[in-house]
This record gives C-alpha cells, sequence and structure tokens, in this order.
C-alpha cells in the first residue's frame, strides 16, 4: 500500500462536501461497520461528470477510498463512471490491507447508487438527458508570455507581475 499517498488523502479529503442543487446523488450504508458512503454528481453536457462530491461518517480508508472515486470519476462521463472497478481504486493506493478489502466495494455502491438516480431523473424527465447534448471542449490552457531575448545576448532574468 502506498502509504504517503493513502495519508496525503485522509489529509487533503479532495471531493469532501455535500453539494448543493446536484443533478443526482446516491447513499450506501454499510451495515458490516456502520459506515455511511453518499455521492453527489453534477452532470453536463454528453453526459459528463463536471463535479463530484461525497460525504461519510467512514474512517481514513473510507475517505481515502472515496477520495480516490472523485479522481477517478470527475471528468468522466456517466458510462465511463459506472465501469470503474474496484481493481481500479485499489491500483491507485497500490493495495488495500486484507481487513479493508471490501472498502473500494462499498465506495463503488455508493457511486452506483447516484448514477442510478441520475438515470431514473433522466427517464422521468426530471432532469435534462446531457447525453443527447454536444459535450463541450476543455478550454484550451493559457498562453504564457515569453520574455524577449536580452540585446547583449546576456542571461537576465525577467520577472512579469500579473494583476
Amino acid at each position: 500500500m502506498d502509504f504517503p499517498k493513502f495519508q496525503r488523502l485522509v489529509e487533503e479529503r479532495a471531493g469532501f462536501k455535500t453539494m448543493e442543487n446536484a443533478t443526482a446523488s446516491g447513499e450506501y450504508f454499510s451495515d458490516s461497520c456502520g459506515d455511511m458512503y453518499n455521492f453527489f454528481l453534477k452532470v453536463g453536457p454528453g453526459a459528463v461528470i463536471e463535479d463530484i462530491s461525497y460525504f461519510t461518517t467512514g474512517c481514513g480508508f473510507g475517505t481515502a477510498t472515496c477520495s480516490l472515486v472523485v479522481e477517478l470519476a470527475k471528468g468522466k462521463t456517466i458510462d465511463e463512471a459506472s465501469a470503474i472497478s474496484a481493481g481500479d481504486i485499489e491500483r491507485e493506493l497500490d493495495g488495500y490491507p486484507e481487513k479493508k478489502k471490501d472498502y473500494p466495494e462499498r465506495a463503488l455502491e455508493a457511486l452506483q447508487v447516484a448514477i442510478t438516480d441520475y438515470r431514473e431523473k433522466v427517464s422521468a424527465g426530471k432532469v435534462p438527458d446531457y447525453a443527447t447534448m454536444p459535450r463541450t471542449a476543455a478550454p484550451a490552457p493559457a498562453a504564457q508570455p515569453v520574455p524577449a531575448p536580452s540585446p547583449n545576448g546576456a542571461d537576465q532574468k525577467v520577472v512579469i507581475s500579473l494583476r
């Protein structure tokens, strides 16, 4: 297991928040340990998950696992996110201790419930069918200013202050 990565995931808790006006959400309660996992999705054109967050009552492994799901699902389509496997999550952390092997399945169950919620809302006409809308292109990276070479060829530092 990649312990430094695990520690960073627990400390940073990327995506650990509830989401207002989520397109869909899904909750899973683990009766084996009492942990609750809840994912929130904001879906946009092309059925792309534009934003994803989670809330969990779980321990560090639950938090780290949910943060990995956020990393893996954000920017993917609903179908791509639906295909994320427990093995994908385990590879991101270079494995789990034997007693924690079921954490990826728990988090993925909550993600699948959120995806099902989205699909049911589309079928019921409660949210637009974003899959029928063209996927928006990612913005092009901003051009970086290139300093002009010094007239005498000397190596000088150029400081550019952007406000």
